[in-house]
């Protein structure tokens, strides 16, 4: 919540946080998740490094592969690297809004 334009949400039924209305991190619901799994929100790229240098603590299932996620191993990851995460997370999902906010802004006028 320390981030700009953090907000609690729900997604499912379940606690999120979004940023100007996009997910930015929820609990992973999905059945293939491992269980008290994170989903957070990041591009493709950052994923894979994030999975090639730690791999106890980021996965993805198949179920989750094609989304620019990366699922957390909650019980596997320190608080600081949780909070770097989730600013990276907070970045990529920022750049998206503003993006789609210009996008509106281009075809209003």
């Amino acid at each position: 919540m320390a981030l700009p334009d953090v907000e609690e949400s729900s997604l499912h039924g379940v606690p999120s946080l979004k940023v100007s209305g996009r997910l930015l991190t929820c609990p992973a619901l999905h059945r293939s998740a491992e269980p008290n799994s994170l989903v957070v929100r990041m591009g493709f790229d950052q994923r894979a490094k994030l999975m090639a240098a730690e791999p106890g603590i980021y996965y993805v299932t198949e179920h989750y592969a094609n989304h620019p996620t990366v699922l957390v191993r909650m019980g596997q990851i320190d608080r600081d690297s949780l909070r770097d995460l989730l600013r990276l997370a907070w970045r990529f999902v920022s750049s998206k809004a503003k993006a789609s906010t210009g996008e509106r802004r281009r075809h209003a006028g």
